[in-house]
């Protein structure tokens, strides 16, 4: 087995069919969205390689203030049980010298087994929750004063970053975005404006919902969050159900949308509107 190694400029092919064979054979993603963006961008990751082949790769983004770093590892289907992601985990931990997170998406029982056997300690769980598009919903009610329109590319990228810090400045994963983040999005097939909705209330953002639809026909609750001076006012539920409809007129199959465990009102709301539990990501703690 070669040592572990930064990426080169010619790896992200291989790396990408890993992470595909990972996919197929564990049934779900083994990166998340943010990751599969630095990774499809060329952007540092480290790797290892075994008779010049790669077979495991990881992702880390490093402290910032009072975050801990976090990370996400996948080993090739075929080269696992061979110490790989023992030996990314510990590259991972000397790199940090600090607190460090992992994700596990799916919450595979051997992704379980390994963090147990590294001495990992569960931190953190993301339900990812579905419905039928077909089943009935209810319409969306507004404030008093709330009026609805789409988002402008090239306008409103800086007024939504704000008010996304604000909303999330609980959860600096999504609270911490840069201009870059949502450049890289727009960026992307999937990326739809008409579907990206803005709510304003005397002139100025107090929440928005901005869906995405997959290749496989399901409508997803992209993100969405409403401003802290705009709290009691219901728009949560109409932002949601704006968005749910949007998707349902696109002709989607199914939506999803993915909420922290920690989060039980968002998940009450939720259950509220015929979602259901349908998997989950958890974060693992050194």
């Amino acid at each position: 087995m070669d040592k572990v190694r930064p990426m080169g400029d010619g790896d992200t092919a291989d790396v990408l069919e890993l992470v595909e064979a990972a996919a197929d054979a564990d049934g779900v993603g083994p990166l998340s969205e943010h990751t599969m963006l630095a990774l499809r961008g060329a952007r540092a990751g480290t790797v290892i390689r075994d008779r010049g082949v790669i077979v495991a790769y990881a992702h880390l983004d490093p402290a910032d203030g009072d975050e801990p770093a976090a990370a996400e590892l996948v080993v090739h289907p075929k080269h696992r049980r061979r110490g790989h992601g023992r030996a990314l985990l510990r590259a991972l931990s000397a790199e940090t010298n600090g607190p460090l997170r992992i994700w596990a998406h799916g919450d595979l029982p051997a992704a379980a087994a390994f963090a147990h056997a590294e001495g990992l300690t569960r931190a953190r769980a993301l339900f990812q929750m579905r419905r039928p598009a077909s089943d009935p919903l209810p319409e969306p009610h507004l404030a008093e004063g709330i009026t609805l329109r789409t988002f402008e590319p090239g306008r409103d990228e800086r007024a939504w970053l704000e008010v996304n810090a604000r909303a999330f400045a609980d959860h600096p994963e999504q609270g911490s975005w840069t201009i870059e983040d949502v450049r890289d999005r727009e960026a992307e097939a999937w990326f739809d404006p008409a579907g990206f909705f803005l709510a304003e209330r005397d002139g100025r953002l107090a929440g928005f919902h901005w869906t995405k639809i997959h290749p496989d026909n399901i409508g997803e609750v992209y993100v969405i969050g409403v401003a802290p001076d705009a709290q009691g006012l219901g728009l949560g539920r109409a932002l949601t159900l704006t968005g749910l409809h949007h998707l349902r007129a696109r002709g989607v199959d199914q939506l999803m949308l993915y909420v922290d465990e920690s989060n039980t009102a968002a998940v009450h709301l939720y259950e509220s509107l015929g979602f259901t539990h349908h998997a989950v990501d958890v974060m693992y703690a050194t």
